[in-house]
C-alpha cells in the first residue's frame, strides 16, 4: 500500500515507519508542526512539538531512506485540542488532550489529507494491535498500552490505521532502532503536556481563563473550609494543594470530590465518598462489533493506566451506562470510558465514550 507514517521524532513513530518499509508498503514520512511558535513549547525532548523533534523525525526518514515532509496543523491543534483542553477545565471537567490529538488531528486532520493525498492507510508508533479482524486490541507491552487514548476511533478511521508496534515492548522497539542505525533510539519518552511549556497546568489555566476566586466547600457539613482562585485548577480525587484552613474534625485527608461551575464551588471529603459503582458518557464509539441492543458484560477503564473494572455496559441511543461491579475512585466527567472484552490474543477495545457523571 502508499502509505503516510506520522513521525513525531521519537523512537515509537520512527522503528514504525522502518517496519512499514520492510512490510513492503510504500512509506512517505511526515511530521506534524503542532506549535504556533515551537520555542515555546516543550524542548529537551519532553514533548511531542518542538523543534528537536522535527530534526529527529527529518534525520530518521533519512536513515530510513524515505520522502519526508513537515506539515503545519498549528491553527488546527490549537482550535481542536488547545481550546477545547481550557473549555473543558472551564465546564468543570478533566480532558485527556492526547486522546483529543488523536481523534481530531492524527486521525481525523492528517487521515483526511492523506486520503485526498492518494494514501491508503496512516502508520503511527502507537503501542496498540490491529489484526485481520480489524479489532483493536491492547499492546502485548501492557506498561506501554495506548488502546485506551486510541479507543475514540472511528470504524472507518481503524479501517485506515497500521499499527506496526503493537506485538512487541519498548524494550524491543528501542533494540531495533539501535540495530537500524536510528539516533533516536535511546530518546526519553515524551511525558506530560506537550503545550503546557513548563507544565504548570495551573498556570496555564489561570493564565487564559484569569483570577476566579470561590468557596472549598465540606460535604459532610457543608461548611466553607478553604478558597481558591480558580475552580478549573481542581480535578475530582485531587488531595493535594488544597490549601483548606482548617483540617475534617476526624483529622483524615480530604479529597476532591466534586467542582462546580456554575456556583465557582471546589466541593471536599473523605476519600470513600469518591467512589461510585455507575458512570454516565455520552458520544459512544462503538467498533468491537456490531452496536449491542442488549447490556454487555465486559470490562471498562476510566482513565489512561487507570484500573480495569468489571462491569456491565448498555448503549442508548448517544448515551452509554456503566455498572461497575466494584466501586472505583477518583472518576471525572471529561475523561473516557473505554470498554474492553478480555481475548487470550489480547483484550479487544469494544468501544468507548466521553464520562459526564
Amino acid at each position: 500500500m502508499r502509505v503516510l507514517a506520522a513521525m513525531s521524532g521519537g523512537v515509537d513513530s520512527a522503528v514504525a515507519a522502518a517496519r512499514a518499509v520492510a512490510a513492503g508498503h510504500d512509506v512517505t514520512g511526515v511530521h506534524l508542526a503542532l506549535a504556533r511558535n515551537p520555542q515555546t513549547y516543550r524542548t529537551g525532548a519532553r514533548g511531542c512539538c518542538t523543534l528537536e523533534d522535527s530534526r529527529d523525525a527529518r534525520r530518521a526518514a533519512d536513515v530510513i531512506g524515505i520522502p519526508f515532509y513537515v506539515w503545519d496543523m498549528a491553527d488546527r491543534f490549537h482550535e481542536d485540542v488547545v481550546d477545547d483542553f481550557v473549555a473543558e477545565y472551564a465546564a468543570g471537567r478533566t480532558p485527556n488532550p492526547c486522546l483529543r490529538c488523536n481523534e481530531k488531528i492524527k486521525f481525523a486532520a492528517v487521515l483526511d489529507r492523506a486520503v485526498a493525498l492518494g494514501f491508503d492507510a496512516v502508520v503511527t508508533g502507537h503501542h496498540a494491535r490491529l489484526g485481520p479482524d480489524g479489532l483493536l486490541r491492547r499492546s502485548v507491552d501492557v506498561a506501554k498500552d495506548q488502546s485506551y487514548v486510541l479507543a475514540v476511533l472511528t470504524r472507518e478511521q481503524l479501517d485506515r490505521s497500521i499499527f506496526p508496534l503493537g506485538d512487541s515492548t519498548k524494550a524491543q522497539v528501542r533494540a531495533e532502532a539501535a540495530e537500524r542505525g536510528l539516533a533516536v533510539a535511546d530518546k526519553p519518552d515524551s511525558h506530560d503536556i506537550c503545550f503546557i511549556a513548563d507544565g504548570d497546568t495551573r498556570g496555564f489555566l489561570a493564565g487564559r481563563l484569569g483570577e476566579a476566586p470561590g468557596d472549598v466547600v465540606d460535604a459532610s457539613t457543608g461548611a466553607v473550609v478553604g478558597s481558591h482562585s480558580g475552580a478549573y485548577a481542581y480535578t475530582v480525587g485531587q488531595r493535594r494543594g488544597l490549601h483548606l484552613d482548617r483540617p475534617a474534625a476526624d483529622g483524615r485527608p480530604r479529597y476532591v470530590l466534586s467542582i462546580t461551575p456554575k456556583t465557582n464551588t471546589v466541593t471536599v471529603g473523605p476519600a470513600e465518598a469518591l467512589e461510585v459503582s455507575e458512570v454516565r458518557a455520552l458520544r459512544p464509539v462503538w467498533t468491537g462489533g456490531a452496536r449491542p441492543d442488549v447490556p454487555v458484560e465486559c470490562e471498562v477503564q476510566l482513565r489512561a493506566h487507570g484500573d480495569v473494572v468489571p462491569a456491565t455496559v448498555a448503549l442508548d441511543g448517544d448515551r452509554l451506562h456503566a455498572e461497575l461491579r466494584r466501586p472505583v475512585r477518583g472518576v471525572a466527567a471529561g475523561q473516557a470510558v473505554v470498554a474492553y472484552r478480555p481475548d487470550p490474543a489480547g483484550d479487544v477495545v469494544l468501544g468507548s465514550a466521553t464520562i459526564t457523571g
